[in-house]
């Protein structure tokens, strides 16, 4: 279970709150600049530069945020990849460990790959722990399989076989270090902090009420958002990894 709750793991809360957030820091700059502090006619056109600076700067930030949550996008699918061809290597060399050895470890293949595939599939972060409990097991008895036959056989082709089990083992730590690999938190913090003063300057440039087009900028950006959020979340996004490749394997060992 996690330790706390983190908005941005859940893209589509996250929408909602973003909208509701932003559209409340529009209507507020609109309200200061009508009835506390009405922007001047001479001020206007630094007002303007100043406004433009922000909304670029913001826009850039989305952009170089969005390119980050694309790229470990791709790791992912990358790695998850690697993963069903590093157990697919692995299931064919079990043969090189002879017929008493060959059976149990592809027996043990086959049950690590389907916790593999309920990794990937499973959208609960509280059955993650469990399931990672049970992969690191199997991975225990795969070793210690490959290891025997290794000690009782110590040739070039046993070790062929073992450096493919060490290839299963690393393939695993790599795809978790991916999906441990997330736009950092204070990134968010600076894009919401320069979205909510974006939002609040261009109500309080409003010359008079827009209800209409306040909720346009908000809503925007808050799509902008929810679509970096989205891609950076590996198990509650609405575009996430699928597992293709280690089902496609499943299904060939079947």
């Amino acid at each position: 279970m996690p330790d706390k709750f983190v908005l941005i793991d859940y893209p589509r809360l996250f929408l909602v709150v973003s909208v509701l957030l932003l559209w409340a820091a529009t209507h507020l700059g609109a309200l200061f600049g009508r009835k506390w502090r009405p922007l001047k006619d001479d001020e206007r056109e630094d007002f303007n530069l100043i406004m433009s600076a922000s909304l670029t700067l913001l826009g850039l930030i989305i952009g170089f945020s969005f390119s980050m949550a694309v790229s470990r996008y791709d790791q992912r699918k990358n790695y998850e990849e690697a993963e069903a061809n590093a157990i697919g290597t692995e299931y064919v060399r079990a043969d090189l460990l002879g017929s008493g050895v060959a059976g149990n470890v592809k027996t043990l293949l086959k049950n690590y790959l389907q916790l593999r595939i309920k990794y990937y599939e499973e959208g609960d972060e509280r059955n993650v722990p469990a399931i990672d409990a049970s992969t690191l097991q199997v991975q225990d008895q795969m070793w210690s399989a490959v290891q025997a036959a290794a000690a009782s056989q110590p040739n070039q082709v046993v070790a062929l076989a073992v450096a493919g089990m060490n290839d299963v083992l690393n393939s695993q730590g790599y795809t978790q270090a991916a999906w441990w690999n997330r736009i950092p938190t204070a990134a968010w913090a600076l894009m919401g902090i320069i979205a909510i003063c974006c939002c609040a300057m261009v109500g309080y440039n409003a010359h008079e009420k827009r209800s209409v087009l306040f909720g346009i900028l908000p809503l925007v950006l808050s799509i902008a958002l929810f679509l970096v959020a989205d891609i950076d979340s590996p198990r509650h996004g609405t575009i996430t990894v699928l597992p293709q490749n280690l089902i496609a394997l499943s299904d060939t060992m079947k």
